[in-house]
């Protein structure tokens, strides 16, 4: 009996052994697994930055002799530069960048996001990294200058952008566009009355020739930020960290004075 018990006993050890083994290579492999992903965990692809833009927003992202630039997209290559990954932008419609994002089909959305309480339910913001604001855009004999003017008059906007909600506080007379370029230029053909856009986006569309003209005092003073999944807070605090330095080592004042002649960070 006693020969059979401690058989028994030897056999239980082995096992015991065996099953700790195989504990600890799973947790081994697991613990291996998360330091890999703990590199790589914070975006979708190992060593990549997945960033997405509308690529029809300029001077924020737009394409020039076939290639993605902008100010959106330079950031958002500076971004990866310094946090050692692969830049991989990709463009996609305004309206459903957000959602890109919350489902995981991009790491973060460069794309100009004014921050409302409306977006933060869905994603979560980095520190704003430009300040800008609505304004009304009419043809040079165009006379709306205030929101209350909308009223009977035929407004275009961007799908999905802070401006089409504005706008659909007066009227319900809209057009969208999945650009505020493209408003713009619809604008300019003698299409509805007045498009409502970013302040800079508009001045930028004018300087370039445009026959256009700003109209009334601006709308709104909004910060702007780059969105990124809800819970990735390791991402976040990165990309944050990485802004800070851009700011403080002159980078985002080159950048910015690139693109717009001024600090964009900073209320004109």
């Amino acid at each position: 009996m006693k020969k059979t018990w401690k058989t028994i006993a030897g056999v239980v050890f082995s096992l015991s052994l065996l099953v700790s083994g195989c504990s600890q290579g799973a947790s081994t492999n697991s613990a291996g697994g998360q330091a890999a992903g703990n590199a790589s965990s914070m975006t979708k692809e190992a060593g990549v930055f997945v960033y997405a833009a509308s690529g029809e927003y300029q001077p924020f992202s737009y394409f020039k002799d076939g290639q993605l630039t902008g100010f959106d997209v330079e950031i958002g290559n500076e971004i990866a530069k310094r946090l050692g990954l692969e830049p991989k932008p990709v463009t996609s419609p305004f309206s459903g960048i957000i959602a890109g994002v919350k489902e995981g089909r991009y790491d973060v959305a460069i794309a100009s996001h004014a921050i409302t309480e409306e977006r933060k339910q869905q994603v979560d913001f980095a520190d704003p990294y430009y300040l800008s604001g609505g304004q009304l855009f009419v043809r040079p004999d165009g006379t709306i200058s205030t929101l209350e003017g909308l009223k009977g008059k035929e407004v275009a906007v961007a799908l999905g952008t802070t401006h089409e909600k504005m706008a659909r506080e007066y009227t319900d007379n809209i057009k969208t566009y999945d650009s505020d370029v493209t408003a713009l230029r619809a604008l300019e053909q003698g299409k509805h009355d007045v498009v409502i856009t970013d302040s800079v986006v508009g001045e930028i569309a004018i300087g370039q020739g445009l026959k256009l003209k700003k109209s009334g005092s601006p709308l709104s003073e909004v910060k702007h930020g780059i969105a990124v999944r809800k819970g990735n807070t390791e991402l976040l605090n990165k990309i944050n960290e990485v802004l800070k330095q851009m700011m403080e080592d002159g980078t985002y004042v080159k950048l910015s004075e690139k693109y717009f002649n001024r600090d964009i960070s900073k209320a004109e």
